[in-house]
């Protein structure tokens, strides 16, 4: 056994990349644009094996899928002691000092002004120098450290912040600021200046937020400021801090598809059977959807036929074929026939301008048997039979010795002439031609309605199209152009009334119920009654 085997692979034919991916990694600043991408990488093995049997090849697909999935996740108010990340002392409103550096009071009641009656938190040292975080013109400062590596940020995100400041004094002023690390390594570090020294702002509620990079599992929060004037500093409270940040799930899964293709090298197939499945592909388009190979139909679009275009599609044939059906003719028999008349024509002519040679022949003489009648002027006779045998003699009447010497010449002339005569007897006489008889109108529309089917194929007239024009084709050799016409039926008036039949009552009628029993009853047993009469 002849054994053949083909391996063939096919690596990285679709290979997606995903823009997402490349825009959120660890050194992407801020939050990245949700959404979610693949990367397909696939391979095509395929397997050939031959031998006398026939061909199998399998083709072996393999699809290795990397999904990407980029959200925005947040950790809430990471100051909201519920969420766990800052214990009841540390928390943002502000009920209990935090601790940090210079003179501060917590008051409450009308002494927190537009803060409300709950506790507050109010600045009060003058000081003017460097915070802990290294923020100028402190006096006095909140601070705390918040762990939050139970978020497992590595990709980035934004540290968002609110707080409510209420300001008397327009000298004082107050900032926010905050520290990210990853371990000892800062990660970034932003300070706002809430309300400058000199600017009235009153009440206010303030919002901000810091971009990081990378990793990220501690903050540090600190809010500071001066009291310039020593008389009412600077008030805050209500203060929360979300943290924003980039989430890549990644999906690998694989795919692998095998597809088994047999053909086999039967030299037994019947045509008819290759025609069968040769058909099958033409008008069929297979599916792959795995894990079922199914075929459907092509849809093609179909060719719209009316009773008027194949109407005149018939009588195109029609009126085609009339011109082009010419009689027949037998052209070369009449040629042949014509060249040999003409030929014995020429031949006659030539033997009758031939010379004319005279020669003595002593003519044999008989006793006559009758009486010798008188010579006369009149020109001998001679009698010819041509039915009669080869010992008939033939009787000439000699009336003088002129005539004697020109019958031989007579004779001669007479002879040709009879042969002549003779040939044209022997001529084949001709056959008469029978004309084609003038097909009728419908016959030919018959003979073009045929042509038009046999146009279709073998296989084209098994499609939908030629089905339906095949239909439009026997109607129109039916005449039947008015089963297609639109007839409005005429509503019969008076048909229905608005009589009711009356429902759920059954209305008895006692003569009819004695007809139908009684009275059927009795004529019955007069007919049995009636045989014993008899």
């Amino acid at each position: 056994m002849t054994r053949l085997k083909h391996l063939l692979l096919v690596a990285l034919l679709c290979f997606c990349y995903s823009s997402l991916k490349a825009d959120c990694t660890n050194t992407t600043i801020g939050l990245c644009t949700p959404g979610t991408e693949e990367i397909i990488v696939e391979s095509i093995t395929e397997e050939t094996e031959q031998d006398g049997t026939g061909i199998t090849t399998i083709i072996t697909t393999t699809s290795d899928i990397t999904t990407t999935t980029i959200t925005n996740e947040t950790s809430g108010n990471i100051l909201d002691g519920s969420n766990g990340y800052v214990s009841s002392s540390k928390e943002g409103d502000m009920d209990i000092d935090w601790g940090g550096q210079g003179g501060a009071s917590m008051p409450s009641g009308s002494s927190c002004y537009g803060l409300g009656t709950d506790k507050c938190a109010m600045i009060t040292g003058s000081g003017n120098s460097t915070s802990t975080m290294g923020v100028s013109g402190m006096g006095t400062t909140f601070i705390q450290t918040i762990d939050i590596s139970d978020l497992t940020i590595d990709k980035g995100g934004k540290v968002v912040y609110t707080i409510s400041v209420d300001k008397q004094d327009s000298q004082d002023r107050i900032y926010m600021h905050i520290t990210g690390r990853n371990g000892n390594t800062s990660v970034f570090s932003g300070t706002d200046i809430l309300s400058e020294t000199g600017v009235t702002s009153g009440y206010q509620q303030y919002t901000g937020n810091f971009d990081f990079a990378g990793s990220l599992n501690t903050l540090i929060v600190e809010v500071g400021g001066r009291d310039i004037n020593l008389a009412i500093g600077p008030l805050f409270d209500d203060v929360s801090i979300n943290v924003l940040y980039n989430v890549v799930n990644t999906i690998v899964t694989q795919e692998i598809t095998t597809v088994e293709m047999f053909i086999a090298l039967n030299t037994d197939v019947s045509t008819e059977i290759i025609d069968v499945v040769e058909t099958i592909f033409e008008f069929n388009e297979p599916i792959e959807d795995a894990p079922v190979f199914t075929l459907e139909p092509m849809e093609e679009p179909m060719e719209e036929f009316t009773y008027e275009s194949v109407e005149m599609e018939v009588e195109f044939e029609a009126d085609f074929g009339m011109e082009m059906d010419m009689p027949e003719f037998d052209m070369p028999v009449e040629i042949e026939t014509e060249m040999s008349m003409e030929m014995e024509m020429a031949d006659l002519e030539m033997e009758m301008e031939m010379p004319e040679v005279e020669i003595d022949v002593e003519p044999q003489t008989e006793e006559p048997t009758m009486d010798i009648q008188e010579p006369t002027d009149e020109e001998p006779v001679v009698e010819n039979d041509m039915d009669s045998g080869p010992d008939e003699t033939e009787e000439v009447e000699q009336p003088d010795s002129e005539a004697t010497e020109e019958s031989p010449m007579e004779d001669e002339g007479s002879n040709e002439q009879e042969d002549v005569q003779q040939e044209e007897k022997q001529e084949p006489t001709e056959e008469p031609v029978e004309e084609p008889k003038q097909e009728t109108k419908q016959e030919q529309k018959q003979k073009a309605a045929t042509k038009i089917v046999k146009k279709m194929g073998d296989k084209g007239r098994y499609e939908t199209t030629n089905q339906i024009k095949t239909l439009i084709v026997m109607q129109v050799l039916a005449n039947s152009k008015s089963f297609f016409v639109d007839t409005q039926l005429s509503e019969v008036q008076g048909f229905f009334t608005d009589v009711e039949l009356p429902d759920t009552t059954i209305a008895d009628n006692n003569i009819a119920n004695y007809f139908m029993t009684v009275d059927s009853d009795n004529t019955f047993n007069q007919i049995v009654d009636s045989q014993y009469n008899r």
